[in-house]
């Protein structure tokens, strides 16, 4: 018997995308207008490592377009083909978002290491002017992503613009202290810790997108405390085949085969589970096989282990 909240089938893909919308909209215009800006002014400087940081915050641009896309889409109806619809879609976006983000350290790595062997002179003021008005734009509509961090897929828009605030920041002390000092190989080796500061804050998006698209039970959810949770309720004396996986950054669902051999799963009884696995798990589509003969199975179906 399956059972779920019929008012959640398109709630959370909604919710998403009406509270997030305009800040989509407002991230992708304003920093696309900066990135405009900082080309102009890398000319103007000649400054390719403000030309570098341009084309950075212009793949960050592509990826607040393929995050707002993934809030939108989410909203389709189920097909007879796509029965859950395309929620599934918010996972790809964050895990491309975070491909993108390592991308991202790899090519301010090869820069920052690049400089490092072939210093060269940089127009220190206009780095810092542009840099700091970067810092403003970027804090600024990373603040209207802060609160989204349990949606893999918005907290992935958020890291963009906060590490990309992170970056301008980075510019302007290197910038200041190679116009104090004159030092050029200051440039280059905060650049690396940039990079580095980047990629252990990416890894957590990565991991969770990828351990998502790979159906794994989502990392806020416990396979040991569902477990333990089916195993105390009355009339339970087993279970096999426990599923638990994302439907999307917000739905998630679960399968089991439960063996009850003494007592009937009412229908009250079943609404009451599945109301509990709701609030205290967060799994909103729940599929419960009821069987009175128990069956021979190995232990991987009761106590899988993870990777």
């Amino acid at each position: 018997m399956h059972s779920h909240d019929g008012s959640h089938h398109h709630h959370h893909g909604q919710n998403v995308a009406a509270t997030y919308g305009k800040a989509f909209i407002i991230s992708i215009v304003a920093n696309g207008l900066f990135v405009v800006l900082q080309i102009v002014f890398s000319y103007l400087s000649n400054s390719t490592s403000l030309l570098a940081d341009a084309f950075h915050n212009l793949g960050d641009v592509l990826g607040l377009i393929l995050a707002w896309m993934a809030t939108v889409l989410m909203k389709r109806a189920p097909t007879m083909k796509a029965t859950y619809g395309l929620k599934k879609i918010s996972i790809l976006s964050a895990l491309a978002n975070g491909i993108l983000l390592v991308f991202t350290c790899g090519i301010i790595a090869t820069d920052a290491v690049y400089k490092l062997f072939s210093p060269s002179e940089v127009q220190a003021v206009s780095v810092m002017i542009v840099a700091g008005v970067g810092i403003v734009i970027n804090f600024a509509t990373a603040l209207l992503f802060a609160r989204g961090s349990d949606d893999l897929n918005i907290r992935g828009a958020y890291l963009h613009l906060f590490y990309d605030a992170l970056v301008s920041v980075g510019v302007v002390v290197s910038a200041g202290l190679l116009y104090w000092t004159g030092w050029l190989w200051i440039d280059p080796v905060v650049g690396l810790l940039i990079a580095l500061i980047i990629l252990k804050g990416t890894w957590s998006l990565f991991a969770g997108s990828f351990r998502l698209i790979m159906d794994g039970v989502p990392a806020s959810i416990s396979w040991t405390a569902v477990s333990d949770f089916l195993l105390a309720k009355p009339g339970v004396k087993g279970f096999h085949d426990l599923h638990i996986w994302a439907l999307s950054t917000q739905e998630n669902a679960m399968s089991v085969h439960l063996y009850m051999p003494d007592e009937e799963l009412s229908d009250a009884l079943r609404i009451e589970w599945v109301e509990q696995l709701r609030h205290e798990f967060n799994i909103q589509h729940v599929t419960i096989q009821v069987e009175k003969t128990e069956i021979n199975c190995n232990d991987a179906c009761h106590h899988p282990k993870f990777l």
